[in-house]
């Protein structure tokens, strides 16, 4: 019999916080179990396996993502979408290593998976937001790819203590927003291609 408050949603969300002090490569059942204070056995009451586990936690972080980035660009245009995004996306990172790095790790099982709206959620925010630069609709997923490359590289070195040179990384972060910004207004593919 499953023990009394344990429910798929609960095991995820203690799973989620578990990952995010441990490292989302140390996750296993027998921690989780031991976190929660129950025998592993019981689990498998509520998840069906490890990796059943693993895709759940990528769903709820690609959720909380989606929102933190939408609630941040909300009434917000071109610039100032921008950065507010951008930061939003980087305190989701250094605050939620393991989820963030579950859902990196996450891929569709299929077209019913949930985390297909999820993720489709965080491209539609940030979709939203590059509205306010006027791109050229054929150049909008170059766009998309080079914001998340960028944003998720600073952020995930950020989590793991890369930086290491003596400058100030909020520096650096609003000089990184800056140059795409700038590149973004100049519709830097556009003058590529008219040259």
């Amino acid at each position: 019999m499953p023990r009394a408050g344990l429910t798929p949603a609960t095991v995820t969300e203690v799973a989620a916080a578990l990952v995010d002090d441990v490292g989302f490569d140390q996750l296993s059942m027998g921690l989780l179990a031991e976190r929660l204070g129950v025998k592993t056995p019981s689990l498998y009451k509520h998840v069906a396996s490890q990796a059943d586990l693993a895709h759940r936690i990528a769903v709820l972080a690609m959720t909380e993502l989606a929102d933190a980035i939408r609630d941040a660009i909300q009434g917000r245009a071109g610039s100032d979408a921008l950065a507010a995004g951008a930061h939003a996306m980087r305190k989701y990172v250094l605050e939620h290593p393991g989820r963030y790095a579950a859902g990196n790790a996450a891929r569709p099982t299929g077209p019913d998976d949930p985390l297909v709206p999820a993720v489709g959620r965080v491209l539609a925010s940030w979709s939203a937001m590059l509205h306010g630069y006027r791109l050229d609709p054929d150049q909008e997923i170059h766009a998309l790819r080079m914001l998340r490359s960028t944003l998720h590289g600073f952020a995930t070195l950020e989590a793991i203590g890369s930086f290491q040179i003596n400058a100030n990384v909020d520096d650096s972060f609003t000089w990184m927003i800056g140059f795409i910004d700038q590149g973004l207004k100049a519709k830097w593919p556009n003058l590529i291609s008219a040259r």
